[in-house]
């Protein structure tokens, strides 16, 4: 055991290194923000620094990566504003060289003018005119005619609106704002198209693919891909022989007769834990509603089946709380979990639990209700910009609601670490065979608290890639990392506890588990980061340890067998047969949708293509919902069970399971993944901006594989209906039974 302490806390240590290092490298080459654009032998001042940090705070108050993206990161409806600038600069500096000197459109030029044009207008748009003794950027007087082009485009879409993106009318009307929202527009696409001091990439490694000037994948990304996959292979032939080689060499118990939790005693503080059940049930109904809402959008642009809701909830509206939601739910119910479970952890119930519970509920609601209220007023432009970046809308996709109500999380958190991690140590100072594991739960939970501090790491005025690093430390490792180890501590707690494996096995198992993830989890969150700003480090780490993050998930069919025959070894497991079928749809989806949908965008070459298609709308269903959803009702129905005194009439969880589970298959079947497959296709054939144009989006073809989600989405919504409808009665029942020992 010592031996694996030592595995996982090195993994640790030299990960974060790598990672951290990769972030100070991130703040010494970022693309920089000028104190002047100026324009070349005039010296007319375009934009100043502060009108382009503005600009930023204007994008992220209408909604920021909840309309269109940056960089690829954010919403599909509209267009990505970076590839979309840079190409309609790019096609009006062409037409007005060809006009200009040949009197015709560049088109009706012949190949040997044409490619003239073509390299004055790469000479003019990659060449760095970064001045770094006078901070100045400096444009041609052709360009500047081009820019003025697309400030006349961009503030038509953001005042008039337009119905193809979802932007309605009015979004932004305010003519400084417009103008300094077409700044950061600019600054964007100038770090995307601009090579980086003495490179021959651009500070975003020639991301978006554009051929009109020549932004072709580097040589460095096809380099690293092709080496991640290798390790990819190497590393799954490496985990299946360690796991067959070592799997059955756990400590061997006998399997009880009857149920070991029988017996178990309930305290006050689990009854108080059950409303959580409620309110989340509700979230989650909301959720899909407003995901409905949200995907119709892309049908008719402002209305909801001929009415016209955007001007009540527009789409940025309808998204941010979609995605938002998700989150929450998800977070509260691991959350609540671990409150409900901490009383059996200790085997006593702590003075002031309930009170701490309560609190936290009363804050949960708070902070839920609080942010919905203050991004719609935000996007609504309510806001003064400072007041939204603390109350409104931020802006970034999953962590959208202000500065104030992250700290008040933050706040919550502590105070849940504080709730259960006394109840761990009262559990570790016993020192029985359940020390190990113990001891690696008291870390994810003390991680969980800690981590979500890293959303706070920038500032109102920080740069793209600084908030960009930042959102994915929260994103990435506070989700998708410490709350995984957290969720697998927990599996093997309550299986100790039926004593299908003893408490030495999981808490040796879960180290170890927690160690193969962790060593390719925690640097894999560069993967996120190729095209972001960042230097060359971020692709080489991130496409090396996103590919060992898959490896482990290969193994998801033995875990699947091993749940599934553990199932079938006693009749009293029955009772948990549906808590257990749902960590078994965990172990499915964890295998699709985060490890194939996943590695299908993970590599750099891949990526370059494919970031912010509908090709990473598959993944985030599947690996968002298809294992953290997934697992978080596994949580819930654990708990009811436990606390329940009657035996389960199967038929609402039976349907809500398959329903769900068939709904989500066809949702990406139907219509996600076809629709990714046609983007790509496009992207890589004529260039990243056509994948996300309306001509191509609202296209005969795209529009039908769009109607036909309805089929997916109306089989998972039954599923999520029967669900909460099952957990609200059931927990209604327990809560209204009086405490008992059964």
């Amino acid at each position: 055991m010592k031996k694996t302490w030592i595995a996982f806390i090195s993994v640790i240590t030299l990960s974060f290194i790598a990672l951290i290092w990769v972030g100070t490298e991130v703040y010494q080459t970022q693309p920089p923000i000028p104190n002047k654009v100026i324009v070349k032998d005039s010296g007319d001042i375009v934009y100043t620094k502060e009108d382009i940090q503005i600009g930023q705070n204007i994008w992220e108050s209408i909604g920021g990566m909840e309309v269109g993206s940056i960089w690829g990161h954010g919403s599909y409806v509209a267009p990505d504003w970076t590839a979309d600038w840079i190409h309609k600069e790019a096609r009006f500096l062409l037409e007005y060289w060809a006009n200009k000197d040949f009197k015709t459109p560049y088109n009706n030029l012949n190949a040997e003018r044409q490619a003239a044009i073509k390299a004055r207008l790469i000479n003019d748009i990659k060449t760095n005119t970064f001045n770094k003794t006078s901070n100045t950027i400096t444009i041609s007087k052709e360009r500047l005619e081009a820019i003025k082009a697309n400030i006349k485009h961009y503030t038509s879409i953001f005042s008039e609106g337009k119905e193809e993106y979802a932007i309605p009318k009015g979004a932004l009307v305010d003519p400084v704002k417009l103008e300094q929202l077409n700044a950061f527009l600019f600054w964007t696409s100038w770090a995307a198209s601009t090579n980086r001091p003495n490179k021959e990439y651009t500070y975003t490694s020639n991301w978006p693919h554009e051929p009109l000037i020549d932004n072709v994948i580097t040589k460095s990304s096809i380099i690293w891909s092709g080496l991640s996959i290798v390790l990819l292979l190497l590393f799954i032939g490496i985990l299946t022989f360690y796991y067959l080689r070592n799997h059955e060499k756990g400590e061997v118990i006998a399997k009880p007769d009857k149920d070991p939790l029988t017996k178990m005693t309930f305290v006050s503080s689990q009854k108080a834990v059950l409303k959580y059940f409620i309110v989340i049930s509700l979230l989650i109904g909301l959720q899909v509603v407003l995901g409905i809402i949200t995907v119709h959008y892309t049908v008719e642009g402002q209305a909801f089946f001929g009415f016209d809701l955007s001007k009540y909830l527009p789409y940025s509206v309808t998204r941010t709380w979609h995605t938002q939601l998700a989150i929450f739910w998800i977070a509260a119910t691991w959350l609540a979990t671990g409150l409900f479970l901490a009383p059996m952890i200790s085997g006593k119930e702590m003075k002031y639990q309930i009170f701490g519970i309560n609190f936290l509920f009363i804050a949960l609601l708070v902070i839920v209700l609080g942010s919905m209220l203050g991004e719609w007023l935000g996007i609504h432009q309510f806001l003064e910009l400072t007041t939204n970046f603390f109350f409104g809308h931020q802006g970034y996709e999953y962590m959208d609601l202000g500065r104030f109500w992250q700290i008040l999380l933050g706040i919550g958190l502590v105070l849940w670490v504080f709730i259960v991690g006394r109840h761990i140590l009262h559990a570790i100072r016993k020192n029985d065979s359940s020390k190990q594991l113990l001891i690696i739960l008291l870390v994810s939970v003390v991680a969980i608290g800690m981590f979500f501090f890293s959303g706070l790491m920038y500032g109102e005025n920080s740069s793209l890639p600084v908030i960009n690093y930042w959102r994915w430390w929260l994103v990435h490792l506070w989700v998708e990392g410490f709350f995984e180890v957290f969720a697998t501590v927990v599996i093997a707690f309550i299986f100790s506890k039926m004593k299908i494996i003893s408490s030495k096995t999981a808490g040796r198992v879960s180290v170890a588990s927690a160690t193969i993830f962790l060593a390719g989890g925690i640097i894999g969150t560069l993967h996120h980061l190729y095209y972001s700003g960042t230097p060359l480090q971020a692709i080489a780490l991130g496409a090396t340890f996103s590919a060992l993050e898959v490896v482990p998930l290969t193994l998801m069919g033995f875990e699947i067998k091993e749940t599934w025959s553990l199932l079938k070894s006693r009749q009293w497991m029955q009772k948990y047969k549906w808590p257990i079928f749902f960590f078994i749809a965990v172990s499915f989806w964890n295998f699709i949708g985060a490890g194939v949908f996943g590695f299908l965008i993970n590599p750099p070459i891949a990526l370059y293509y494919v970031q912010g298609l509908n090709t990473t709308a598959v993944h985030a269903h599947t690996a968002l919902f298809g294992v953290y959803g997934m697992l978080g009702m596994g949580f819930i129905l654990i708990c009811l069970r436990f606390y329940s005194n009657r035996i389960w009439e199967s038929k609402k969880l039976k349907r809500a399971f398959w329903f769900l589970n068939i709904g989500l298959v066809a949702m990406v079947l139907f219509s996600l993944l076809p629709i990714g497959i046609i983007q790509a296709y496009t992207s890589i054939t004529k260039g990243y901006s056509f994948a996300r144009d309306a001509d191509l989006l609202y296209s005969p073809t795209v529009q039908t594989l769009k109607w036909l989600r309805m089929i997916g989405d109306i089989i998972f919504s039954v599923g999520i209906y029967y669900f909460c409808w099952f957990t609200i009665s059931e927990t209604i029942y327990s809560y209204k039974r009086k405490k008992n020992n059964s």
